[in-house]
């Protein structure tokens, strides 16, 4: 008899039992329009008994929570694992040793971590984890999405995970805030969004981030640039030239700029300030700055751009936002113009001269209101470099273009690459083909790093022509 077959005989029929495999339609959801991941296949007889078991254990756990106020996660387990032991006696449970151990394993990654995405979480070879409702979960491997056989076995257990989530970051989730920004203990980024906006149940977005941050050897290792170009965006760093990470969503700007803020002196003081802490800065003297939302009162919140006029009493050495994509711009902007040299941001744009017309569109929505010209020369004197990212189609991420602004010349800013990936054709299994080179030119910022003790060789500058061995990557 399963247990499934136990409880009934105990507690009577279950009315919302239908045959295994069939699909039952959410609630408001009619005939004929795209359900929701709510109206989702019917769980096993074990998923739906593990659900009441829980269910009943949390009202337990919620009775006795002064308990395990000082205990640690072993603590907590063995509370945990002697309370379901209670729970499944109570119920005139009989389970097999293999049905007792994966309820345990399930309750204890419900209770004390994520659910069914916490082997997800820990798999290093996922960057990215998508759940759109209990039973869709598909992750990022290698650049590519696919759908993970792991499931949810309700709706009541993602929202269990997403309350823990955001609970411990001091924020909260419901239909008066549905949405919401957060981060794991690991400082992988995480976006919550649930009904009324989300028509398709709860949605989960997790980026995930290497827990030994990359490093430059690393990313030209993978082909994301060359050692000519790390030589270069290097000296430009530590001659603290103001530097503009551009790119689409996914490609890898934040690992970029982890990887170039490695590069600051040791004994210069950094102020990042971001909307969800990402940043892993290795030296000794940082300060990290996140924004905060407002409450459900709508009072509290505190945006980018306070932090970074904050950030600009603070006696910065360098000032790196983790991303602009508001009136923040122009606060960077003056910034950079006004002694703090070497500031680092990014910005979504596709490529190095729209990066520095979604920075002026950026400035205006500060509601400054400045003549496109004037808007034009704070950020060809304030912008020095470009390094422009990319996620390619077979889902490699690579630094398409390192480009240097060369000022306003009329009424336009004028940009030129120092470096570029030049793709030549995909082969027949769907890898871009393609070589990085450089375009020849020698940048206008030669003297300076040569001058700042930075300099750099000018043969790094010469043109390639497809390198044996790079026409692949």
């Amino acid at each position: 008899m399963s247990l499934l077959d136990r409880v009934q005989k105990q507690q009577g029929p279950d009315p919302s039992a239908v045959p295994e495999g069939a699909y039952v339609p959410q609630a408001g959801v009619t005939p004929g329009t795209r359900q929701s991941a709510a109206a989702t296949r019917v769980r096993t007889s074990f998923e739906v008994q593990a659900e009441r078991i829980k269910n009943r254990l949390q009202a337990r756990l919620i009775e006795n929570i002064d308990e395990g106020e000082d205990e640690d996660r072993e603590q907590r387990a063995a509370r945990i694992t002697d309370a379901l032991n209670a729970v499944v006696a109570e119920m005139g449970l009989s389970l097999t040793k293999p049905e007792k151990q994966r309820l345990l394993d399930s309750v204890l990654n419900d209770f004390l971590g994520l659910g069914p995405i916490e082997a997800l979480i820990a798999d290093p070879t996922i960057t990215e984890i998508m759940v759109n409702g209990p039973d869709q979960i598909f992750v990022e491997h290698k650049g590519k999405l696919t759908l993970s056989t792991t499931q949810f076995e309700s709706e009541e257990q993602l929202r269990r995970v997403i309350d823990r989530i955001v609970s411990t970051i001091g924020r909260r989730i419901d239909e008066s805030s549905p949405m919401v920004d957060a981060r794991l203990k690991d400082g992988s980024r995480v976006n919550v969004i649930i009904p009324p906006l989300s028509l398709n149940g709860p949605i989960l977005t997790i980026r995930k981030f290497s827990k030994d941050p990359y490093k430059i050897n690393d990313l030209i290792k993978f082909g994301s640039l060359t050692e000519p170009m790390a030589l270069f965006v290097r000296a430009c760093v530590r001659s603290r030239l103001n530097m503009l990470v551009s790119g689409g969503t996914g490609s890898g700007k934040t690992t970029t700029l982890n990887v170039l803020s490695s590069f600051i002196p040791e004994e210069e003081r950094v102020v990042t300030v971001e909307d969800a802490a990402e940043l892993q800065l290795n030296q000794e003297h940082v300060v990290t700055l996140e924004s905060r939302p407002a409450t459900v009162e709508g009072r509290g919140r505190i945006a980018i751009r306070d932090l970074v006029v904050n950030a600009l009493r603070m006696r910065p050495d360098r000032i790196v936002v983790g991303e602009c994509r508001g009136g923040e711009a122009l606060d960077m902007l003056q910034a950079m113009n006004t002694g703090h040299d070497g500031s680092l941001t990014t910005i979504h744009a596709n490529s190095p001269r729209d990066s520095l017309n979604r920075l002026e569109t950026l400035v205006l929505m500060a509601g400054a209101e400045l003549p496109s010209r004037a808007i034009r020369e704070q950020i060809s004197s304030a912008i020095n470099v470009i390094v422009q990212q990319s996620r390619l189609r077979d889902g490699t991420r690579k630094i398409i273009a390192v480009s240097e602004v060369l000022g306003l010349h009329g009424d336009q800013v004028k940009v030129q690459d120092i470096f570029v990936f030049k793709q030549t054709g995909v082969s027949e299994d769907g890898k871009v083909q393609g070589f990085f080179t450089a375009t020849g030119i020698i940048p206008k910022y030669f003297d300076h790093l040569q001058s700042s003790g930075e300099g750099v060789a000018k043969d790094l500058f010469t043109p390639s022509q497809d390198p044996a061995g790079q026409g692949g990557k």
